[in-house]
């Protein structure tokens, strides 16, 4: 019997601080057969010390949810883990000399991988050429992604290798070229290395208290083995559970969604692309381009596979992120509901990934329609402020209304926090400090509500409402934290005064204030079976 499908054992954990809703002051909690059994006060523990398995003393540590990440790509989160990361260049001089070493030190690899450069950051602002690169390599195979992975510089050598080919113009690539040099790159990764990444991303997860990933695939993304493998993967070891999605449209995609065990046809199903590389769909042009980007589905498309999803019993879901590509996400999902009807339309929880440009209009779209916002608050705190990359693209005053978590909070709309990893990190607790201290001060929403859409959200978005909550029956996916004082948060100081008062039954959290410590893990649990322990605990 694998340690994976082996009965979990019945654990009794006391003498901490437990945060369930159930009992706000709970101490102690105890786990059987993979589900929460009872939540309490330390005095009642001793009642069930004799009847358990183990027995963990806390010593103070918080117990929580397991966090819920809406939105990875695992295989290419792995690729990053352990290869060229560029995220830290400050030059473009930099990010060379990054890339001759990354070459020099795996001259058996067959194609060198990176990730994570952003020349708006760097100055001049001017990303390497090709004949940079063919020279920094030795004219070997290179691709390296854009921060927001919808761009990408290349090698000459990495070009010989698509079939068919792609213009041979210098500079990034974008939409389909990029698509195209994306798949012959990862083609070039065999099933082992593939199977590596895989499970560096999961163990990485599990040591941030992270209990289930969402993987966004599909066939502009990665690959049918890619997500099988991940999925089989999972399921057979020990580790982070993961929910797939396929992003793929028309009878076709929906068969292979179906066929793979995805929960929908859905993710990264480009509606438009990304701001920091020009294609995201805009309704006026970019501050510093002549142009309102790429529209890849109009309303229509998204109509016909909203349907289509629905009538199968699948989530349908879209990466909009530009205004214009959210407007038509909205139009053609409410077309959808029309002809379906919005009941149905309703129950299906379909999604929407990123949805960073909204207005008041789609913002009441999304809560008349019943769609998720799988949102990513990691993005203001990188792209956001005045002086931001979302600045430099859209000047400040359109910037200033990105990300409008307190709108949609307040509107109703279902949020599920994600990273987008390996385009931001995985990192839950820095998610929800992102989130409660927004750039812009009308978008912060409390630290309790950030916490929600990272725990409990994650699990509705896909159609449970049972889980993500420390309570009898839900399933036992928890992290166990070292970390300060437990406090309220919240952006209203009247609500904060009122939540901190013991008789409003408000359970706290670690205090995210920007410059103080992240809470450290100690622990994670899924389905009650342990899939990380920090050394030395």
């Amino acid at each position: 019997m694998s340690e994976r499908t082996a009965p979990p054992k019945t654990v009794l954990l006391r003498r901490g601080e437990v945060h369930s809703p159930a009992d706000p002051f709970a101490t102690a909690m105890v786990v059987e057969r993979g589900q929460v059994a009872w939540v309490g006060s330390e005095g009642a523990a001793d009642a069930f010390a004799d009847g358990v398995d183990e027995v963990i003393d806390l010593d103070g540590a918080l117990v929580t949810p397991a966090f819920t990440d809406a939105h990875v790509h695992t295989t290419s989160t792995g690729l990053a883990l352990t290869g060229l990361d560029l995220s830290g260049a400050a030059t473009r001089e930099e990010a060379l000399d990054l890339v001759r070493a990354f070459a020099a030190a795996r001259p058996a690899d067959r194609v060198l991988l990176g990730h994570g450069w952003d020349a708006s950051r760097w100055p001049g602002g001017q990303p390497p050429t090709r004949a940079e690169l063919d020279a920094a390599t030795g004219g070997r195979p290179l691709y390296l992604s854009r921060i927001d992975v919808h761009s990408a510089v290349v090698t000459t050598a990495l070009l010989d290798l698509v079939p068919g080919g792609v213009p041979r113009e210098d500079g990034p690539l974008t939409a389909d070229a990029h698509h195209a040099v994306r798949a012959a790159a990862l083609a070039a990764i065999t099933p082992a290395q593939r199977a590596e990444a895989q499970r560096t991303t999961l163990a990485h997860a599990a040591s941030l208290g992270i209990g289930t990933l969402h993987e966004c695939a599909g066939p502009e993304i990665s690959s049918e083995d890619d997500l099988a493998g991940l999925l089989r993967l999972a399921a057979e070891e020990p580790g982070p559970r993961v929910v797939g999605y396929w992003a793929e449209h028309g009878e076709e995609g929906i068969a292979r969604a179906r066929a793979l065990g995805a929960a929908g046809a859905a993710g990264d199903l480009f509606v438009d692309g990304a701001l920091g590389s020009h294609t995201a769909c805009l309704h006026r042009p970019y501050a510093d381009a002549g142009h309102t980007g790429t529209a890849y589905l109009d309303a229509a498309a998204v109509a016909a596979h909203v349907v289509a999803c629905t009538e199968a019993g699948l989530q349908a879901g879209f990466h909009a992120i530009g205004d214009a590509a959210v407007t038509a996400v909205v139009e053609g999902v409410r077309a959808a509901a029309d002809k379906v009807g919005p009941a149905r339309v309703r129950a299906a929880r379909h999604r929407v990934e990123h949805a960073e440009m909204l207005t008041p209009d789609t913002v009441a779209a999304f809560a008349e329609l019943g769609l998720t916002a799988s949102v990513q608050p990691a993005f203001d705190a990188l792209w956001g402020g005045e002086d931001g990359m979302y600045a430099q693209r859209l000047g400040a005053e359109r910037a200033r209304t990105l990300n409008p978590f307190a709108a949609l909070l307040k509107a109703g709309v279902p949020l599920a926090f994600g990273s987008d990893s390996p385009v931001t990190p995985l990192d839950p607790w820095g998610t929800v400090r992102a989130a409660a201290f927004h750039r812009t001060p009308e978008h912060r929403v409390s630290v309790r509500a950030a916490f929600t859409a990272h725990t409990r959200g994650g699990w509705r978005a896909v159609g449970r409402d049972d889980a993500g909550v420390l309570v009898p029956g839900a399933p036992a996916d928890y992290a166990v934290w070292r970390t300060g004082e437990l406090v309220v948060q919240a952006p209203d100081d009247r609500v904060a005064r009122w939540s901190t008062d013991p008789r409003s039954g408000t359970p706290g959290l670690p205090d995210l204030t920007p410059g103080r410590d992240l809470p450290v893990c100690l622990r994670t649990v899924v389905d009650g079976r342990t899939v990380y322990v920090r050394p030395g605990e």
